[in-house]
């Protein structure tokens, strides 16, 4: 039996460059796939900076400003990964309000690698459950989180996973968190 769910609109927030090119691109295909529109959001409009590592790789165009995105247009929110653009995304307050007010909604928030440094930016980890790259857990531990290594962990409405590795772990819970 194959289950459908109804079109939803998926926000994607980055910063303007340093994302993890396969933390992007591979959730946004399993968002397509499952019948789901992505949306690209970052805090400045024109394109992203993708990179593979450290090397820059491709570019994607923004759809959405994040000062002009609201969370009621968006069914989840994934933080992709990579070292800078969520080190980046947690200096800009938009995008640090945009990610409170997201988990604070209840819907499904789904951060891979790095990316936790934003909810800790937006202080949405303290008594919550998550994993990240191995290098945020005493970050997320000083934030009141309990860090664990695992390849995906769901606390509630939050989805976090380690590293590139863990992406199909990562983007099954995501679809199931859509009702998928």
């Amino acid at each position: 039996m194959t289950v459908t769910t109804a079109q939803q609109t998926i926000a994607f927030l980055v910063a303007a460059e340093g994302i993890e090119e396969v933390e992007l691109t591979e959730p946004w295909k399993m968002m397509e796939r499952a019948g789901h529109v992505p949306v690209l959001i970052s805090p400045d409009a024109g394109t992203v900076q993708l990179f593979h590592h450290l090397e820059a790789s491709s570019t994607r165009p923004v759809d959405v400003v994040v000062a002009e995105a609201s969370v009621d247009d968006y069914a989840a929110l994934v933080l992709p990964g990579g070292v800078a653009n969520p080190d980046a995304l947690r200096t800009d307050e938009q995008a640090v309000a945009f990610v409170r007010d997201f988990v604070s909604s209840g819907k499904p928030v789904a951060a891979i690698c790095h990316a936790p440094w934003t909810l800790i930016e937006a202080d949405c980890v303290r008594g919550r459950r998550l994993t990240s790259w191995p290098s945020l857990q005493t970050d997320l531990r000083n934030a009141g989180a309990e860090w664990v290594d695992e390849q995906v962990v769901l606390d509630g409405n939050l989805i976090t996973s380690r590293k590139p590795d863990d992406l199909p772990a990562f983007n099954e819970q995501l679809v199931q968190a859509l009702g998928g």
